[in-house]
């Protein structure tokens, strides 16, 4: 399969613009996004520009494994979702809400959690891995706004917040330190007397944001769902991602497999080079600003 390349400060980039608005023009177009869309909200990925996993978080095994883990998760967590709920789409989230208002996106997939496609005015967003939002009880499924859980650690730990952030470089201003599914690093001693949430309908300690775990299977009908969006699709348009994960790389298997276009736009390595049609390693904000002013 040939393949295109636009290499950020080439002479090229004007002729990769150009095939990537020829791509997109053509309307139909299944979108996939990663964490590299978000990190210009602050945000930051689990990977950098050569691929190789920065952080490795809480696996479900793990998660699931002992009420010391589960304790473990809540106190970063606790501590990092001020920080991670106060981010804001950046013109990458702007952008790809643009392109669904000019009738070119049939269908708009996130492997991210936060939230902010929504926000920047995105519509029917399938989220592949969840949303943080909210809060599920894996013993009785009861379900619950993550926001309200945050309410009862406040009421649960006084003065946790505030005795952890002072131990942190840079105190309150914790943005190095987040990661990109909302937790922080806490000092292994602040942990033990943390008090994690227990579920208001059962009482179990097996309360667990609603997002797919490393280790854990995205739904069989999600997957489907996207599965039959791209068979359907014109072109796929991959933003952000490195495709490490099978979970978003599937859909760009399939589509190759299909015959049906697929441009990568993200920073450093992708998994999908063989794969693309078109390969762009350019500065995502940007480059999507000056698709959309192309489209228009």
């Amino acid at each position: 399969m040939s393949s295109a390349e636009l290499r950020s400060g080439s002479d090229s980039a004007t002729g990769g613009l150009e095939a990537l608005a020829a791509q997109v023009g053509r309307g139909g177009v299944f979108v996939l996004t990663g964490a590299g869309l978000s990190t210009d909200s602050g945000i930051p990925d689990y990977r950098g520009r050569d691929g190789l996993r920065r952080v490795m978080p809480m696996s479900f095994g793990e998660f699931m494994g002992s009420r010391g883990a589960r304790q473990r998760y809540w106190a970063r967590s606790y501590v990092g979702w001020q920080r991670f709920r106060a981010a804001v789409p950046n013109s990458g989230h702007r952008r790809v809400a643009d392109l669904q208002q000019l009738g070119l996106v049939d269908y708009l997939v996130t492997q991210n959690v936060d939230g902010l496609h929504q926000q920047a005015g995105s519509e029917q967003v399938e989220e592949l891995h969840g949303s943080l939002a909210e809060v599920m009880c894996v013993t009785c499924g009861d379900r619950t706004a993550r926001a309200h859980v945050q309410e009862r650690l406040m009421l649960a730990n006084p003065g946790f917040l505030g005795a952890v952030l002072d131990t942190l470089p840079g105190g309150s201003q914790v943005s190095s330190q987040i990661r990109p599914d909302g937790d922080i690093v806490v000092p292994d001693d602040a942990i033990g007397v943390f008090h994690p949430p227990r579920c208001l309908v059962c009482g179990a300690d097996t309360l667990k944001p609603d997002v797919v775990f490393f280790g854990e299977s995205v739904p069989k009908d999600r997957v489907e769902r996207c599965f039959a969006a791209v068979e359907r699709s014109c072109s796929v348009l991959v933003l952000g991602s490195s495709l490490a994960v099978m979970s978003g790389y599937r859909f760009v298997r399939r589509a190759a497999a299909s015959g049906i276009p697929v441009a990568v736009l993200t920073r450093g390595v992708t998994r999908a080079e063989a794969e693309a049609t078109l390969r762009v390693d350019a500065a995502l904000g940007p480059t999507l600003d000056a698709l959309v002013a192309a489209l228009r």
